[in-house]
């Protein structure tokens, strides 16, 4: 999808994206034959239903017919939500990990901290984060702080046996 047409389904979209208290988070275009798919992702700090995005769904639908913005060829419209393993890039991705196990590929200008760390992310302001370490063959879990600079990519690691906190209060 050129950038042009990215920027305007952007212009296009958002209010109505933040009119359901949603984050308009990307547009991808990709080709499935003859027919083109249209994937909105959405999201919000409280996640999002899948009500909430087959409604977002047809008033996008009804707001491209209403347009030229996807020109005459037929495509496939799809509203989601982002999968677990979507990659955190934007501060508010962070903030919305808050608790969750996360996968960082560091890179430091001294190389000393480069690498791979696996850590809790416990808690997230403007220059980085505070994270907590787990402890290896029963040793106690370890502090530390790593700044959006050192980060090259991040990712939430799926976890089946964490107890949500909301259990574990039950």
């Amino acid at each position: 999808m050129s950038t042009t047409q990215s920027d305007r389904l952007r212009g296009l979209l958002e209010p109505l994206v933040a009119a359901k208290g949603l984050d308009l988070e990307e547009i991808e275009m990709s080709r499935a034959g003859k027919r083109r798919m249209l994937r909105i992702i959405v999201d919000s700090d409280e996640g999002v239903e899948l009500d909430a995005c087959a409604e977002l769904s047809r008033e996008v639908s009804d707001k491209l017919d209403e347009t030229d913005a996807m020109g005459e060829d037929e495509y496939v419209l799809e509203v989601s939500s982002p999968g677990a393993d979507r990659p955190l890039t934007e501060h508010r991705h962070y903030v919305r990990a808050i608790g969750r196990l996360v996968k960082f590929q560091l890179s430091a200008e001294d190389d000393k901290a480069a690498g791979e760390l696996v850590a809790r992310i416990l808690d997230v302001d403007d220059e980085g984060l505070d994270l907590e370490v787990p402890g290896v063959k029963g040793r106690k879990a370890t502090a530390r702080r790593i700044a959006f600079t050192d980060i090259a990519r991040a990712r939430v690691e799926i976890e089946f046996n964490r107890k949500d906190k909301k259990e574990e209060e039950a």
